[in-house]
Order: C-alpha cells, then structure tokens, then sequence
C-alpha cells in the first residue's frame, strides 16, 4: 500500500511589519505589502505568479507499506518564488525575489514512520547595508527567507506536518496535504532578522532559526479581526514580559493580537499561548468589566485595542463560548475547547524575542 501526503509554507510580509529606514521602500512605492493568502491553499501557482507570496515551500513524500511495514520511502516537491508585483503607479517598481537552491537531508527512518526535511528560500528583492566582515564598509545585499518543514508519513496512515524553522521575517504560513491553513509563525522580527538574513546564519551557511509556530484563529476571530481593525484602533507594543491586563482589573476593551505570543495566565498557571489574529478582551465586557485572566506577552506583540462598545455583543458572546478558560459568561453553558489553541511552552522551549 501506498501511502502519500503533503505540507506546504508560503511567505507573506503583512502590513506595516517593516522597521525604520526600510519602511522608506513601502512609502515610496518600491516595495508593497501583502494581502493575507486565503484560508485554503486551493491553487498555489496562481499566488505565485501574481505575486501574492514572496515564497513557497512544497513538501511531499509517500511510503510503501507492506504488512504494516515500511519497505520504500520517497520525496518530491520544490521551494518557489513569486514574480514581481505589478506597481499601481506608473513611477512604481516591482521586484520579484531570487530562489536559493533547496536544502533536503536524507529523510529520517523509524519503527513504522519515515521523516522527510526541505528547507526553500531566497533572497528577497530590497537590498539592505551589510557588513560581511565587522568594521568594514557597508554594503548593499539582498537578504534571505526561508521556511524549514517536516513531513512525517507513518505506516498506519497518519501524517504530521512541522514548520520547524524560518527566517524572522515575513510572515509564514504552513497548509496540511489538503490545503487547509494548521498553522502560523507567531512573531515578525525585522529588526532581528535584518541582522542576521546573511550567511553564516542562514541554512545554506549551517544555521537554521528556530519558529514558535502557533495555532490558527477561528472563523469568528478572523471577521472580528477585520471589524475591529476598521474601527480606527489604538495601535501598542509590547515588550516580552510585559503585561497586557491584570486578572481582576477593570477593562472596557477588546484587543486583536496582531503580532507575536501572548500567555494566558489564571491565578498565576499559564493555560494557553495565543498568537498572531486572536481575539482577546471578550470576558471582562460580558461579566461587569473585570478581567478574568492576565494577559502577558512571551515575546514582542502588537496589538490593536477598541471600546467594546463598538463589538456585537452576541458575536463577544459566541467567541467567549468556545474558549476553554477560565469559564464562560454569566448565564451562559460552557463550551469546547478552542481546538489547536496550544498549551504553555514546555521545558527548554525557545522562541524570537
């Protein structure tokens, strides 16, 4: 029997994610930001030719099983770049990136499962001053992205998808073999990955990054979201540790993650980590405006900040139904688990400051 899957990454730069004298580049028309890909990875090629991804990252593999073991093993697919955008001004300019050669080690075997790597990139299309050598003079280079996945193909059927390194920058997206989104990059780093987007710290000089990879928001989350960055928000960053909200303290606001990890803290237990597109705030509105959790950031975050006043009540009422913590409204049963809402990091875990 044959068994096949597949895992795909695609590389996007959400807005306003650059930092300081690049953002010149956004202004003034030579470089542009992306619109979200679609929740379901339906047609690949058609994103990379109008450039609505800068990157992409096929995986496949399939194992031949036979009497429930493993007796063959092989890998396909490819790292793509998307073609320049067309400029909506005429005295604008597009640029497409350039692809670096895909990186793909043997594929790990074991008692029923074999594990296949592919690391994609390429540099993208802005040149930024680099240093090769400390103390010399600046140059301009075209940095590099990557995406490093895992595909775990086992001989009972089950496969496991992994993004298990990135660059800092952009933003990357991870599809399962049936094109449905499973997974995002919790942080965009561009000061920190404009220091280190050369080699020796990328896969081709031997050093990969390490991703805190996160769950995705829920349909509700996603059309609040744009609500709410509609509203004419209030735009704040936070440091890694600092606290958005204090369990117990009086609150009229809701808050849409934006970018980075935020912990979710009851009587001083982690009981979730949220990242980039929740919706958090939607108790304390409900339940006479304390706060029912502490909300801290595990790394940097950007986060927009509304009245609840201008939320539907019934739709903060539906999104405060699903989570799993710390209970539900007045009146109100409590429902499921936010499924895919990952637990607290675990021992030794690292991610992007």
């Amino acid at each position: 029997m044959r068994i096949e899957s597949s895992v795909t990454a695609v590389s996007w730069v959400p807005l306003d994610c650059v930092e300081g004298g690049q953002r010149l580049h956004f202004h003034l028309g030579a470089a542009q930001y992306d619109d979200p890909p679609p929740d379901q990875l339906d047609d690949l090629e058609s994103l990379l030719a109008a450039g609505r991804v800068r990157l992409a990252n096929r995986l496949g593999g399939f194992v031949e099983v036979d009497d429930g073991r493993v007796v063959a093993s092989g890998q396909s697919g490819q790292g793509q770049v998307g073609a320049a955008r067309e400029a909506p001004g005429a005295a604008q300019v597009g640029f497409a990136a350039v692809a670096l050669p895909d990186l793909r080690p043997e594929p790990e075997q074991g008692d029923g499962w074999v594990r296949f790597t592919q690391t994609a990139g390429g540099l993208l299309s802005v040149g930024m001053p680099y240093r090769p050598v400390p103390g010399d003079p600046a140059r301009l280079a075209a940095p590099a992205a990557w995406t490093t996945l895992t595909l775990t193909v086992h001989a009972d059927g089950r496969s496991e998808p992994a993004l298990v390194g990135a660059s800092p920058f952009p933003r990357h997206w991870v599809y399962d073999h049936s094109g449905r989104l499973v997974a995002t990059s919790g942080v965009v780093d561009f000061s920190g990955w404009q220091a280190d987007a050369w080699d020796p710290f990328t896969p081709w000089g031997g050093r990969d990054a390490p991703v805190r990879a996160t769950a995705v928001e829920t349909a509700l989350e996603r059309e609040l979201s744009q609500v709410i960055i509609g509203s004419a928000p209030h735009w704040m960053r936070l440091r890694k540790g600092a606290t958005l909200v204090t369990q117990g303290d009086p609150g009229d606001e809701l808050y849409l993650l934006f970018d980075g990890l935020l912990a979710v803290e009851v009587d001083g237990a982690t009981v979730a980590e949220l990242g980039p597109g929740a919706v958090v705030g939607e108790v304390a509105l409900l339940e006479g405006g304390r706060r029912t959790a502490t909300l801290r950031a595990v790394t940097g975050c950007r986060v927009a900040a509304v009245p609840g006043d201008r939320i539907d009540r019934a739709a903060l009422a539906e999104l405060a139904r699903t989570r799993g913590w710390p209970g539900p409204p007045a009146g109100e049963s409590a429902g499921p688990t936010h499924e895919g809402w990952p637990g607290p990091p675990t021992a030794g875990e690292d991610g992007p400051a």
